[in-house]
């Protein structure tokens, strides 16, 4: 079933079991499609109880990989999408499904690799050079192939190195279609290489086997963008309460509370809102 009509069975128990509760508190709730990485790196469970307390608005988040998120727009099934692939993200505006696309925060990929590191590529700032010496030493790499955001930027550059891993299915590179843990513990088993961002590493347990092999190319950098489902094609869309979502996640407020958000000292997203955008909403 779909997600916005199991949302809509539950609501409908509630009003069965509950039938006390006023009308109008249950119906101020929305439906955010996000990534893995918002939901796994624990910023969710940060931001949502301060903009529940702020608005009343009670925010149900489906997190699945970029591309599928982005389809739950399409199809009606969530209020906002928040998801970090920003040329798929305009073209759901273009296609008329978003009603307008904002930046909200960013970090960066970072590859990351088994401590032995068969390919002798630790320390490097060059993805591009990594990812050659990786294919030439037939090392395991483990790729979500779940298209998702970081499943895009993976294959993205492999192609800026001329490689296509994806496409020959060489024994050393294993697709499982799985989210970002998934991905950093079935590496770790492996002893095998995965492009991660930095925000679902630093959140990672499991980290003993493995380790950041490249970080600091321009080429990492993760931008993430937040839009409203078009309510002129899905009239179920809560059109006020999502832009309110919007409205505070790109606030002074917002923004502020994206910057505190730390594990272990580390800061795991970094506010970019456009300024404009910013005075506009306070």
């Amino acid at each position: 079933m779909r997600t916005r009509l199991i949302a809509q069975l539950l609501a409908a128990a509630a009003v069965t079991i509950g039938a006390s509760a006023p009308s109008a508190a249950q119906d101020k709730s929305i439906i955010v499609a996000s990534t893995t990485s918002t939901q796994d790196s624990g910023l969710f469970s940060h931001l949502l109880p301060l903009f529940k307390a702020k608005t009343a608005i009670d925010v149900k988040v489906v997190a699945q990989g970029t591309g599928q998120a982005l389809d739950t727009g399409r199809r009606g099934d969530a209020d906002v999408v928040f998801v970090h692939a920003k040329a798929q993200e305009e073209k759901l505006v273009a296609d008329g499904f978003g009603v307008k696309r904002f930046d909200v925060m960013y970090n960066d990929f970072v590859l990351i690799g088994p401590k032995p590191d068969p390919a002798r590529i630790k320390g490097s700032k060059d993805i591009l050079a990594a990812l050659k010496a990786i294919h030439l030493a037939a090392a395991p790499f483990v790729s979500r192939g779940d298209k998702s955001g970081t499943h895009s930027a993976e294959l993205a550059l492999w192609k800026a190195a001329m490689l296509d891993p994806a496409g020959a299915k060489p024994a050393w590179y294993r697709e499982i279609g799985q989210g970002m843990g998934a991905a950093l513990n079935t590496s770790s088993a492996m002893g095998a290489y995965v492009l991660s961002d930095r925000g679902t590493w630093i959140s990672f347990k499991n980290k003993d086997a493995l380790e950041i092999v490249v970080e600091g190319d321009a080429k990492l950098f993760n931008q993430y963008g937040i839009v409203l489902v078009n309510p002129d094609k899905h009239s179920a869309v809560k059109k006020d309460l999502g832009q309110a979502f919007i409205d505070w996640m790109i606030s002074k407020e917002g923004q502020s509370e994206i910057r505190s958000y730390r594990i272990e000292g580390q800061q795991l997203f970094f506010p970019n809102a456009n300024p404009e955008h910013l005075k506009k909403t306070e």
